[in-house]
């Protein structure tokens, strides 16, 4: 589970399994966590944060979201060789 970025308490990471969907990262923080996609940014699941968290995360992966892409396709060439 290669972790994209960590950003206050959220840690923002992608699945190597999931890679067959679009794309889209995990963000955890403690007992919490949600899904997004990110083209477009958008909330698909949500464990446990409350509407205020899931605002902030998903401010934060629209600033980051090039970052993300980036890291998910290094991923994949590097899986694809």
């Amino acid at each position: 589970m290669p972790t994209v970025f960590l950003h206050g308490p959220y840690r923002v990471y992608f699945v190597s399994h999931d890679l067959r969907e679009p794309l889209h990262v995990h963000v955890d923080r403690d007992e919490c966590s949600a899904k997004f996609w990110l083209q477009p940014v958008a909330l698909t699941r949500n464990l446990g944060y409350t509407p205020k968290e899931l605002r902030e995360i998903e401010r934060i992966l629209v600033e980051r979201k090039h970052e993300c892409i980036e890291a998910w396709n290094e991923h994949i060439r590097r899986q694809t060789g």
